[in-house]
């Protein structure tokens, strides 16, 4: 048996505990959206996913140790490359959807999706996202830190603790039996507060069994609204705070790399969690 047939038969052999199900279906009652049961990952597949959030943490850990001032972006992709070789695992972003490098780093103004390459070199006084996802066994772990290099403006230290600020917040709301609304109001309002804008075309996602899975995750979206969390769900939560206005254009060179319109500062921080019966549990950081 391949490991997608493995995982694919945990659906059977696992069922999702009576309980659950009857309040998901008092929730439809409700005329609340509720998740596909495939949504619902089993105790085989958690396990799997939380496995492979341990290396996607692992290799980020490895970039945090060697990023420094005057590297190229394509030094953190041969890094994100060599220690998820080493662990066995795959990058996930590699030939994704014609995507030709192994993780995205992001720098100043680009909200996401920055291509590595020899020539882009990060200095001092940069903050750069860098963006990972590993495949292990057939099951994903996805997440990214911000990295700050060198001595920073005091503007910029302050968009990357606000942005984190940001996903923490929005953990805090993703609570069993929320919404995934509840999650872009807590961090929209939170992010407005502080007087920075948040993105609204791109988000966070389901993910676990596959790269990208329902639920879409928006940052700033209407509280009790959306689709609801349910224990046993695994999300991403990665806000793209930007410091200027909120609009976003996409590279028309590579159509990839996607930028702030106005040329401000954007921040980004994201882990993937299981929703449980209590709260959550980061499993990739």
């Amino acid at each position: 048996m391949t490991d997608e047939e493995l995982k694919e038969s945990y659906f059977k052999s696992e069922p999702i505990p009576e309980h659950i199900l009857e309040h998901m279906e008092h929730c439809r009652q409700q005329h609340m959206e509720v998740p596909d049961e495939k949504l619902i990952k089993r105790p085989s597949q958690i396990a799997g996913i939380r496995e492979a959030g341990r290396i996607n943490t692992l290799v980020l850990d490895a970039v945090a140790k060697e990023i420094h001032d005057g590297m190229s972006t394509q030094e953190i992709d041969d890094i994100v490359a060599r220690v998820t070789k080493d662990n066995d695992a795959i990058c996930a972003c590699l030939g994704f959807e014609g995507y030709p490098k192994n993780v995205c780093t992001s720098i100043n103004d680009e909200v996401c999706h920055g291509i590595p390459a020899r020539h882009r070199k990060i200095h001092d006084g940069d903050i750069i996202n860098v963006d990972c996802t590993t495949i292990y066994h057939s099951y994903y772990g996805d997440a990214s830190r911000m990295f700050m290099i060198g001595k920073v403006s005091p503007a910029r230290e302050r968009l990357v603790a606000e942005t984190k600020k940001c996903l923490e917040i929005g953990m805090e709301a993703a609570k069993p039996w929320n919404t995934v609304g509840d999650i872009g109001a807590a961090i929209a309002k939170y992010a407005h507060h502080q007087g920075y804008s948040v993105v609204r075309e791109l988000g966070g996602h389901g993910v676990g069994n596959g790269f990208h899975e329902d639920p879409f995750v928006a940052h700033i979206a209407k509280a009790h609204t959306g689709m609801v969390l349910v224990p046993g769900m695994v999300i991403t939560i990665e806000p793209m705070i930007n410091a200027g206005k909120a609009a976003v254009v996409i590279d028309p060179y590579n159509d990839w790399t996607i930028y702030t319109k106005d040329g401000s500062d954007s921040a980004q921080w994201e882990h993937t969690i299981l929703i449980t019966e209590t709260g959550n549990e980061i499993l990739s950081y």
